[in-house]
């Protein structure tokens, strides 16, 4: 079964519209979701949730239409956004009490269980937590209801390097026997390179790529080569940059012949990201 299904979601604002979103999650793994800022990901993010009416469209969570099940769907889902501030003169166990209120399936064992793993003092209050902490309070709430689906909205955000690791492999650990999935949006594309196990790329609105992480991040070569030589490629490329040693390019894999005189490397997330942001600025 999908865990969710997104299908041709339309959504227009002044300025800025999802234009036929599609992609799909299989139950049991976890799906990165990238893209610069203002790019989707968030309105995205709050149409799956029906926070925001889409113009047309359907999403699908466990096989049931989210617009027609909102009510049951939500138990099932798990939420946590970065960069929003609960009510910060209260203390967390104050938050927690109204909150749990709204889960028929909230279980105190599982996030007494969080609280410890991620070091937190349930007396303590809201406005006495770090960005940090606020995020592993976020996702105590969202890990506690025995949610099937996962939907983190920067959740490494605002985390040092040990701690972004340990949230890594609660991931891989949560998703590992195939029941529960998890969609979540980063900036930090090497958290993805470490767990995420399909990705899906959104620009200007629009579904770029969707696919396994391996297949997504060879579907495209980083090229090097003499300037001289950009001209035999230059239409080709999604975006290029010119440099004293000559020219680098992202190109589409299929797009590429090979050359003994331009190199061609497997490019990572980070790369890809930049260069179809560049192409943006290309056409400015």
């Amino acid at each position: 079964m999908l865990a969710l299904e997104v299908r041709n979601v339309n959504k227009k604002y002044e300025g800025f519209q999802l234009k036929n979103v599609s992609f799909r999650l299989e139950q049991g793994y976890i799906m990165g979701f990238i893209g610069a800022n203002g790019a989707g990901k968030t309105t995205t993010i709050k149409s799956i949730l029906n926070m925001v009416h889409i113009d047309s469209g359907e999403v699908c969570v466990l096989g049931r239409n989210m617009a027609e099940h909102e009510i049951e769907l939500k138990q099932e889902i798990g939420c946590a956004f970065g960069g929003i501030d609960f009510y910060t003169r209260s203390k967390i166990k104050t938050l927690t009490g109204v909150i749990k209120k709204f889960y028929k399936n909230w279980d105190d064992e599982t996030y007494y269980r969080y609280l410890r793993r991620f070091k937190l003092d349930e007396n303590k209050k809201i406005s006495e937590l770090s960005t940090g902490m606020k995020v592993k309070f976020g996702l105590a709430l969202a890990l506690s209801h025995n949610a099937k689906l996962l939907i983190l909205d920067e959740p490494t955000s605002g985390l040092d390097p040990v701690a972004r690791d340990d949230l890594l492999d609660l991931f891989q650990e949560l998703v590992i026997d195939g029941e529960i999935s998890i969609l979540f949006s980063t900036h930090i594309t090497s958290d993805l390179e470490k767990c995420a196990d399909y990705i899906t790329f959104i620009e200007n609105g629009q579904i770029i790529n969707s696919s396994e992480k391996n297949e997504f991040i060879e579907s495209y070569f980083l090229l090097n080569g003499k300037e001289s030589q950009l001209n035999l490629v230059k239409e080709k490329l999604i975006s290029y940059k010119v440099n004293s040693f000559g020219f680098t390019g992202l190109i589409h894999s299929k797009d590429f012949v090979p050359s003994s005189d331009i190199k061609a490397t497997v490019p990572n997330l980070e790369e890809i990201m930049v260069y179809f942001a560049k192409k943006e600025d290309m056409h400015v």
